[in-house]
């Protein structure tokens, strides 16, 4: 079979490594790639941002499969192009991508279809005042989320009313651009949270290991959201019963949902929950592999992955490609820029990666670039650095030890990865 995998990112790393060692790829290509990804994939000669030149791309390569990583390009609809070219793709189309790409539109979709999740109002620009006044009823803390794609980053927990209307204002006032034209305002829940994530072909489906993910950029939990400081899996805080619950209250109910409004869905269904008094709500919806849980969930896998995903693709899931989904424990630490999530300095030669020996290590690359045989820092998540074990203890001391060994200037991490269920 042959591959092509879109994306550059650190999950994209995690995709490439998986799909490359998969029994059925025979072939595998990339684009735009990083650094770690071209350790196990050939450069696709296209244009990432030209997507007709990446279905020229597929028709002349005899492309077999092509895996969108990202939300962005699922968002504009890629999936949907390639698909009218007959070229089988793992990744939901335009409509269903909405899941994502709008949280009002996911939020009364979730209304229509009974799938638990907080109390909500959505508000656009011109509807400010009404916001306003909404918030005034509140009871705090409150949740106010940026309708749109923002990167990870477009939540802010208002612990009162000032924070509320500030968050209101930063929004409004384009801190997340065009992202933050529409408002979500919804119940603050609290409890643990966890991550689920899914492998759909439209009727059917298969969970992978639930994990969790550290959302916030300081220790404790504290400070800004990020897109991930890092994560570990298998979370034991998802117990049998809650995957029962997952599966039927959750993820059930949106694919049946997907088939009702006409747009099977076909891909990765990321369900993030929080799980309050033994009850799993939605938080929200990826229509994508997470980023970093794809860095512990994919290594805890054992099977053919590719043989998987193509088979999803093409409407026919096939268990039979799963020997395990948790075969080992695993932590991702993220190496992020100082200054992360807001500015930070790039460029930053990383050193001591071919320090990492250890076949209980993977490390994967984020933000990097190469120059002159260099490996440089080029992003706000620079490296995930995953450890895996046969229990989380000694996946986490993994994952650190190798942290330990490499350095770049303004390199920051949190220290605690793992800590809730250590």
């Amino acid at each position: 079979m042959k591959i092509l995998l879109y994306g550059s990112g650190g999950r994209e790393h995690a995709l490439a490594l998986a799909l490359s060692q998969s029994p059925s790829c025979d072939k595998f290509y990339a684009t735009p790639g990083n650094p770690g990804i071209f350790t196990c994939a050939e450069k696709a000669d296209v244009n990432p941002n030209d997507y007709s030149s990446i279905v020229n791309f597929c028709k002349s390569h005899n492309i077999d499969l092509v895996f969108i990583g990202p939300e962005q390009p699922l968002a504009e609809g890629l999936t949907d192009l390639l698909t009218q070219n007959g070229i089988n793709v793992f990744g939901p189309s335009k409509y269903a991508s909405q899941l994502e790409a709008s949280k009002g539109w996911a939020k009364e979709f979730m209304k229509k279809y009974n799938i638990p999740t907080a109390s909500f109002k959505c508000f656009d620009k011109s509807e400010k005042q009404s916001a306003l006044d909404y918030l005034n009823k509140c009871n705090y803390p409150v949740v106010i989320k940026a309708d749109g794609l923002a990167a990870g980053k477009g939540v802010i927990i208002a612990e009162n009313h000032n924070d509320a209307v500030q968050a209101l204002e930063q929004m409004f006032g384009g801190v997340f651009k065009d992202a933050g034209n529409s408002v979500v305002i919804e119940d603050f829940l609290e409890g643990e949270e966890a991550s689920i994530m899914a492998v759909c072909d439209g009727k059917d489906f298969v969970l992978l290991a639930p994990s969790q993910d550290h959302k916030k950029i300081g220790e404790g939990d504290t400070g800004k959201n990020t897109g991930g400081m890092g994560a570990y899996a298998p979370a034991k805080v998802v117990t049998d019963e809650i995957i029962q619950k997952v599966t039927e209250q959750i993820i059930k109910p949106v694919i049946e949902g997907m088939v009702d409004e006409g747009h099977p869905f076909i891909g990765c269904l990321y369900a993030g929950i929080m799980i309050c008094k033994g009850e799993p709500f939605v938080v929200e919806f990826n229509v994508r592999f997470g980023d970093p849980e794809t860095q512990v969930v994919l290594p805890v896998f054992e099977g053919d992955f590719a043989g998987l995903v193509y088979s999803a693709a093409k409407g026919h899931l096939d268990k039979s490609f799963i020997k395990s989904v948790n075969a080992r424990f695993a932590c991702c630490v993220i190496l992020a820029s100082q200054g992360y999530p807001d500015s930070f300095e790039k460029g930053f030669e990383i050193t001591g990666l071919n320090q990492i020996t250890s076949e209980n290590v993977l490390c994967f690359q984020a933000g990097t670039k190469e120059s002159e045989g260099k490996i440089l820092t080029n992003g706000g998540r620079v490296l995930g650095i995953t450890g895996l074990g046969s229990d989380l203890k000694s996946a986490t001391a993994n994952a650190y030890q190798a942290v330990s060994k490499i350095h770049f200037q303004n390199k920051y991490y949190r220290k605690d990865i793992a800590h809730r269920a250590l």
